[in-house]
């Protein structure tokens, strides 16, 4: 928990971050600027989050957008992540040409990608494969199924350009598919418990974050093991975290395909 006095309430609010690099920008004022002791911060995988906003464990989290409506959220305007196009770690990696997939192994880290993948595949791609939850082992995903969908850090780790493999980003997919941004996540909390100054101080700590980026990549890129070249080139260059117009619209084009689609229908998790 972070103590500096800051904040406005006796007990801070409890907010659930994710620990992908490129939820960096987001919190690095909470984290190190004057939004420090305003949360009583804690970091987690998206679904997890999602998961503790559910179950009343947090009040507010970066919150996959494909669990919005299901657990009934307020969307904290502002911030979030995004792409623009490729977003280099969200990779759908398949043994076959994609549209003869008919199994994906899927890293069940985010609903939000896994939903995604489901609708590009149906709508590009015209299939609709059994879906498998497992941890994020390509070898072992691609033992399982025809394909794997790799996302977050684990994904940065690898090198589209030197597999031998069909690779898809997602965030390109959807782009050339839609013309939108996608937006994977953003600030949300349970509605009646958002206090009305979190809104600036997401503004403010993001902020803070972006006149720090040099910071952020080596202390990132050095905690992941990731190259700092890499690192910079994710975070200004594929990840969009500052939300305008265009990427709400986005949103909301993946909420209605996503309620077209239906709920994940995920076999049980495969033992790593």
């Amino acid at each position: 928990m972070l103590h500096c006095g800051l904040n406005p309430l006796n007990t801070p609010p409890r907010l659930c971050a994710v620990s992908y690099l490129n939820t960096l920008p987001l919190v690095w004022g909470i984290l190190h600027g004057e939004q420090q002791g305003l949360f009583d911060v804690n970091f987690s995988i998206p679904a997890e989050c999602a998961d503790r906003l559910g179950n009343g464990s947090a009040d507010i989290g970066v919150v996959p957008c494909a669990e919005l409506e299901r657990l009934n959220l307020e969307v904290i305007p502002g911030a979030g992540i995004a792409c623009r196009g490729p977003v280099r770690s969200i990779l759908l990696v398949s043994e076959v040409p994609p549209g003869q997939i008919r199994t994906l192994a899927t890293d069940a880290s985010s609903r939000s990608s896994v939903m995604l993948a489901r609708i590009l595949l149906a709508q590009r791609y015209g299939v609709e494969p059994q879906l498998i939850a497992m941890p994020p082992d390509l070898p072992s995903m691609l033992e399982k199924a025809d394909a794997a969908l790799i996302i977050g850090d684990p994904a940065l780790h690898l090198d589209p350009a030197t597999m031998p493999f069909h690779v898809l980003d997602l965030g390109l997919e959807w782009f050339e598919m839609t013309g939108l941004p996608m937006v994977f996540a953003v600030w949300a909390g349970r509605k009646g418990v958002v206090p009305g100054w979190a809104e600036a101080a997401f503004r403010a700590s993001l902020q803070f974050g972006m006149a720090h980026i040099d910071d952020i990549v080596a202390a990132g890129a050095r905690e992941r093991g990731i190259p700092e070249a890499l690192a910079k080139k994710y975070l200004t260059n594929h990840s969009v975290v500052e939300l305008g117009e265009s990427e709400y619209e986005g949103m909301n084009r993946f909420l209605q395909l996503a309620r077209e689609a239906g709920s994940l229908n995920i076999v049980g998790r495969v033992p790593a």
